[in-house]
């Protein structure tokens, strides 16, 4: 499974982009910075998004993906709950503020949207892919995605503390999950459902004493004004665990 970091933050810069991470080249979750960072040539690759939740930096891209997909004729399918579907229909391909390509052409619209539904696997171009609730604003999911050799990642979204339940959920090889800010927002991080560095401590302690193991750990949607700071704490927090813990980058490319 090759996987593909294409924006890594919660705000985007010259050097930063949001969140979106790109599997095989044909696999993209969430939408904060998918057109940016790939050609016209490199969308036309992607065959399937799955989005979080609805919150703009996870979605923004769409409107931008959906016209290059109408110009080149061809389709792309959208995946997520109701509620993040209803948002993108309301409010961006709702015929004022960007056309209504889910409805053109009427042949063959531009983009799909299917609803996924939490806790149930779904097959997805190839992948296993089971949506599970996390701890942020309304209903946001994380996924689990494998492919058919068995490779596993698990991408949190945005996400507060008290994940436990989650966990049980999940064995991943391979976690990409949130830490947004450093451990003097904790208070900011509580509120707004992040995490930081002392709260994914907790957590990973949790995961490890429910599965027995900790997975390899991508850190993403990490505030670059604050990223030093944050940085440096995870150091901390990856010697408390004796385990390495990765700050993700645009561009950044690995394989599970």
């Amino acid at each position: 499974m090759r996987i593909r970091i294409l924006g890594a933050h919660n705000c985007e810069s010259q050097a930063t982009r949001c969140v979106c991470i790109l599997i095989n080249d044909r696999l993209a979750i969430d939408a904060g910075g998918l057109t940016s960072n790939l050609s016209i040539s490199d969308q036309q690759k992607v065959e399937a998004i799955l989005l979080t939740h609805q919150h703009y930096d996870h979605i923004r891209d769409i409107p931008m993906i959906a016209l290059t997909f109408y110009r080149c004729r061809n389709n792309v399918e959208v995946y997520s709950t109701p509620d993040v579907l209803d948002t993108i229909e309301t409010h961006l391909l709702n015929g004022v503020v960007y056309p209504r390509f889910q409805e053109i052409p009427k042949e063959k619209p531009t983009i799909s949207l299917n609803a996924i539904v939490p806790h149930k696997y779904r097959k997805i171009n190839g992948y296993s892919i089971l949506p599970v609730p996390v701890n942020h604003d309304g209903i946001t999911v994380g996924y689990q995605i494998s492919d058919a050799e068995g490779k596993t990642i698990f991408y949190s979204a945005d996400t507060g503390p008290g994940l436990t339940e989650c966990w049980r959920c999940l064995s991943p090889q391979l976690l990409i999950i949130d830490v947004t800010v450093p451990d003097s927002f904790q208070k900011f991080a509580a509120q707004t459902g992040h995490l930081t560095p002392s709260l994914l401590n907790e957590e990973l302690v949790k995961f490890r004493e429910i599965k027995g193991y900790l997975p390899q750990i991508v850190l993403v949607h990490m505030d670059p004004v604050l990223e030093k700071e944050t940085t440096e704490e995870i150091k901390g927090i990856s010697e408390a665990l004796n385990t390495p813990i990765i700050i993700a980058y645009e561009g950044m490319k690995f394989n599970i």
